[in-house]
């Protein structure tokens, strides 16, 4: 190709710009080849370097300057509450936690030269390994048999694009990425003289860095990024800066990573639509009746106790994947707990105003309205944590209203809690008591960002990516939509929830003190349902299946497919996932997996049959309410209130 070296006013007016591929043709040669015939990029064609080459630095520059002029909103949006003293950071908390959690390790790799080399040399020679696939791949060459294998994670779907691998320069920088983030990880596994606790903590610090770092996160490392942006002419980073700017106003001053297009939802209208009324309600939650769709129903009614950290619409989200209508359906008289959202009236209440107000208060509201004593309950997650201790509570009282329970991924013991006890020691909980203490009850944001860094691979970095980076607006999911609509926590009763489940593990050691009694799960001798499910990472199956043990009477154990929510909430028509059904839930999981009967499809025909054997008497479908005035419509008023 011709190269200009003449003034512009010396350009011949046949003389043209230069093209991409002729650039492109420069870089790699224009027959593709170089003087010996041998290809410096082996199986990577020119055409492809085309799109990385800026076609237009006018429009690239004049776009850059307007997502400049984005970010600098998205920055008084963030200092705005701050400098009015609305907004204080506690940024330095989990961060000095995590310096001195990493420092530990630090210490041990540090403290003897010896195992300092051995680090060091384990990390070199991974580099050098890397590094030498790398040069044999451009050269064309064939590994040498010396070589070790790359490192590379099955299906990672951060590094889907084909350029990862076609792509040298990309190529290079996933393997170093891969290995160093395998290093890192090695690390902390290798550390002796770690208590368990501060081991789990590193661990999940690093991979928490890991996942940040990773070149699949930035424009000028990931391929496919960078290919958009050019293509777009940064036209996608002025979309993604002012979505962040947005996200960060209406998280007035914390950034509301935005999962799903929430435009399209209203609570009432296309999402909760299972018709029934708010039958009654107390400071801490409204009770629900559903009307009923079948001619009888069974006899004994069906309370759910839903989570207060989420809403209660989780079970019901559209009428194809409600469990609340399924249950209406199969002839149950369905109440649920819609929790409060609670705000600074509400920081005095704790677990027994949960339990007295809650679950108490609902039990009367069943007996008002339809006259039955007798019930079938539902807690999930941690509604079915209370449920429990409840149970435990009624027990010593002769309260026998509840004749069965059914427990949704819901943890008793918490020995093997997983990632949440990472938040969990005395300093932690301190520093969170002395943040609610200034408003009576912890913020939303923080529940939902705990719980996001659980899963931050498939729950904050690719929505980070789509949104800001390649400034596409997320698509409307009914899930994440619900998954964003975060609850606070009030200060009385998340600290004891903190202190007696995760710190102490009290309840699964009948130490647990709740209305002046001292609370024993093997008091309760009602049948029991135990729901856990296989790739939980907030209640894990280890956890749930540990805390059957501490009943006093028959549990049910069933284990589901997928995780916490996609596993519970799984209708029988989509036939989806598999549960394992089998004898008592003793000794460990995997003994009791490996002799269980597997059954493709949803596990709540199974639950229903349950249910029903242990009282298959039906009656009249009730009308809703029965003698009571109903308050309003479901899913009621305490349900759409945003934190």
């Amino acid at each position: 190709m011709a190269t200009c070296v003449g003034t512009c006013s010396d350009i011949p007016a046949k003389c043209k710009k230069p093209k991409a591929r002729d650039i492109a043709e420069d870089l790699v040669g224009d027959d593709k080849t170089t003087g010996d015939g041998a290809r410096p990029f082996p199986g990577f064609d020119p055409k492809s370097i085309e799109a990385y080459i800026i076609k237009d630095p006018e429009a690239l520059t004049v776009n850059l300057a307007r997502s400049l002029e984005q970010v600098g909103k998205a920055a008084s949006a963030w200092l705005a509450p701050r400098e009015s003293g609305e907004k204080v950071d506690r940024i330095a908390d989990p961060m000095t936690d995590l310096v001195k959690t990493l420092s530990k390790v630090t210490e041990y790799w540090m403290a003897d030269p010896r195992r300092s080399f051995e680090a060091q040399t384990h990390l070199m020679t991974s580099v050098m390994g890397m590094w030498s696939r790398s040069l044999e791949k451009v050269s064309g060459l064939e590994a040498s048999a010396g070589s070790p294998p790359a490192a590379e994670p099955p299906r990672d779907k951060r590094f889907a694009d084909p350029d990862w691998v076609a792509n040298p320069f990309f190529d290079m920088l996933r393997q170093a990425y891969l290995v160093l983030s395998d290093w890192a990880e090695k690390m902390v596994t290798r550390t002796d003289g770690l208590d368990e606790h501060t081991r789990h903590k590193a661990a999940f610090y690093v991979r928490q860095i890991t996942d940040a770092l990773s070149p699949s996160n930035f424009i000028a490392t990931n391929p496919q990024l960078y290919r958009e942006t050019v293509a777009a002419n940064g036209a996608n980073l002025v979309n993604g800066m002012r979505m962040l700017a947005e996200d960060i106003l209406s998280g007035n001053g914390e950034l509301r990573l935005r999962q799903s297009d929430t435009s399209k939802f209203a609570i009432g209208e296309n999402i909760a639509l299972t018709p029934g009324k708010v039958l009654a309600q107390s400071d801490i939650c409204q009770i629900i009746q559903y009307d009923a769709t079948t001619e009888t129903v069974l006899k004994r009614p069906l309370l759910i106790c839903p989570p207060w950290i989420n809403k209660f619409y989780v079970l019901d989200l559209n009428p194809q994947k409600s469990f609340i209508k399924w249950a209406v359906d199969q002839g149950h008289t369905v109440f649920v707990i819609s929790w409060v959202n609670p705000d600074e009236r509400h920081a005095a209440k704790d677990w027994e105003s949960y339990a007295r107000e809650g679950i108490g208060f609902a039990l009367d509201t069943i007996s008002q309205a339809t006259g039955e004593t007798d019930v079938n309950a539902v807690g999930y997650c941690v509604g079915g944590t209370l449920l429990a201790a409840t149970l435990a509570l009624h027990a010593q009282e002769g309260d026998t209203r509840i004749r069965s329970a059914t427990l949704f991924t819901t943890q008793v013991d918490f020995t093997h809690a997983g990632d949440l006890k990472v938040f969990v020691d005395e300093d932690q909980i301190a520093q969170i008591e002395t943040r609610m203490r200034e408003k009576g009850y912890l913020e939303g944001s923080s529940m939902a960002l705990a719980f996001n860094m659980l899963r931050a691979s498939d729950l904050i970095w690719p929505y980070f990516v789509n949104n800001y980076l390649k400034g596409v607006e997320p698509s409307a999911f009914d899930l994440l939509y619900w998954n964003a609509d975060s609850t606070r926590m009030p200060s009385a009763n998340h600290s004891f929830y903190l202190r007696n489940c995760y710190l102490e593990n009290k309840l699964s050691r009948g130490e647990m003190q709740l209305a002046g009694k001292t609370l024993s799960l093997k008091d309760v001798t009602i049948p029991i349902y135990n729901l856990a499910t296989r790739e939980d990472h907030i209640a894990p199956a280890k956890s749930v299946f540990l805390g059957s043990s501490a009943f006093g009477g028959d549990v049910t154990f069933v284990l589901s497919g997928s995780g916490h929510i996609a596993g519970v909430v799984n209708p029988p028509d989509k036939r989806k996932y598999q549960f394992w059904t089998g004898g008592p839930p003793t000794g460990a999981l995997d003994d009791w997996i490996a002799a269980a009967q597997e059954t493709p499809g949803s596990w709540w025909p199974n639950w229903h049959d349950w249910v029903a054997s242990l009282d298959g008497e039906r009656v009249k479908a009730r009308r809703t309410g029965g003698a009571m005035n109903s308050i309003e419509e479901a899913p009621g008023s305490y349900v759409r209130v945003r934190a």
